[in-house]
């Protein structure tokens, strides 16, 4: 497992896991290509599995950086493709790829 200040989701290989914790809660997100996961880890809207993709996180300027998930900012996720869910402030970032998974050309963690 890889920690990181940020992570490029679309980079990463289909079948790498993320483990993310924030100020509240503890999610684990399952990589499936491009900017489709699978989260679980809120209590109302995902406490199992949910199919969902990664909108991006916003720094504390309000800035988005689509596609990232970066330390110290909120992540927003989609659930349904057109609800967006915000977390607390990202604490720590871990990265598990499948064994033997090659990272794609364009580095995906930072």
């Amino acid at each position: 497992m890889t920690s990181a200040e940020f992570i490029d989701c679309k980079n990463l290989v289909r079948g790498s896991w993320i483990d993310l914790e924030t100020n509240s809660r503890h999610y684990r997100i399952e990589c499936l290509g491009g900017n489709a996961i699978r989260i679980s880890g809120h209590p109302e809207y995902c406490p199992d599995p949910v199919p969902a993709q990664v909108h991006g996180s916003v720094n504390q300027e309000g800035t988005l950086e689509l596609g990232l998930i970066g330390k110290g900012m909120r992540v927003i996720f989609l659930l349904n493709e057109r609800r967006p869910v915000t977390t607390s402030r990202v604490l720590h970032v871990h990265v598990d790829r499948p064994q033997g998974a090659q990272p794609k050309s364009s580095p995906s963690i930072h």
